[in-house]
């Protein structure tokens, strides 16, 4: 069984910085993409970065500038650097990966998401 589990939340004022983290664990074989997504109370997960195994990334808007997303393969663990931060950056922050198993001989691959973690950036 895999599963991603992130730390770093908190509460922060307003231009302040927070660093999130999330790592992977289990039986893992290999891992894509992972990337770090916001929701907000009734509203859809929204990418806010996102990068693959040989760390291109990708940013939404709102972040561009701001955030900084990286990855360490040897420990399955990815990072979000969150600067400059305002109160709409509030809300729930979730790691998401592709990641693979090895069963017998077969590759499964599995869209795994993490449990969250709460950002609230408030004065």
């Amino acid at each position: 069984q895999v599963q991603l589990v992130e730390f770093g939340g908190g509460l922060v004022q307003p231009g302040g910085s927070l660093r999130l983290s999330c790592t992977a664990s289990g039986s893992i074989f290999n891992i894509k993409d992972m990337g770090w997504y916001r929701q907000t109370s009734g509203q859809q997960r929204d990418l806010v970065a996102s990068i693959t195994r040989d760390h291109k990334t990708n940013y939404g808007d709102p972040v561009k500038g701001r955030f900084t997303i990286s990855r360490d393969n040897a420990k399955n663990t990815i990072y979000l650097q969150m600067n400059s931060l305002r109160p709409d950056d509030t809300g729930d922050y979730y790691c998401n990966g592709v990641v693979s198993t090895l069963q017998g001989d077969q590759i499964h691959e599995w869209d795994i998401w993490g449990q969250g973690t709460q950002v609230t950036v408030s004065s």
